[in-house]
């Protein structure tokens, strides 16, 4: 591959990557109410524990993976990105510390990924200019 195509494509991936994520976390606050409940319990303080407020979460969610899948608006979508990941991030500090639970209770490996999905969020933000192929570069452009 050549090199100057990389840097863009490895982007791109991370940005639809990250994107199908968001929409999925978002999909998963529609139709799995139960489950979302279950989370915002756990893991955020029962901040927001409603299924009304988690329908709307779950919809905000997803269209914000439909913007970063895009590369839209991303000027104020990263920054988004980048605050939700870091909430989920800091909901499961314990899991990034010490991934097994050897010596913080609730701790599991399963989470430990958040840090890797935070990340990815702060290099998509970092290198926003370099992602060419994002749509608001190429309306930028014409």
């Amino acid at each position: 591959m050549n090199s100057v195509l990389i840097k863009p494509a490895s982007l791109a991936f991370l940005r639809v990557s990250l994107g199908i994520l968001m929409i999925f976390w978002g999909l998963d606050k529609l139709v799995n109410a139960a489950h979302s409940l279950w989370v915002a319990n756990n893991y955020y303080l029962s901040l927001f524990a409603t299924a009304e407020l988690q329908h709307i979460l779950g919809v905000i969610q997803i269209v914000l993976g439909l913007l970063v899948v895009a590369g839209l608006g991303r000027r104020y979508a990263y920054p988004v990105l980048l605050v939700v990941t870091g909430i989920t991030l800091l909901s499961v500090w314990k899991s990034i510390i010490d991934p097994w639970g050897w010596y913080l209770e609730g701790a599991k490996v399963l989470y430990h990924p958040s840090l890797i999905i935070f990340a990815g969020a702060c290099v998509l933000l970092a290198f926003r200019a370099d992602d060419t192929v994002a749509l608001d570069t190429r309306f930028a452009k014409g």
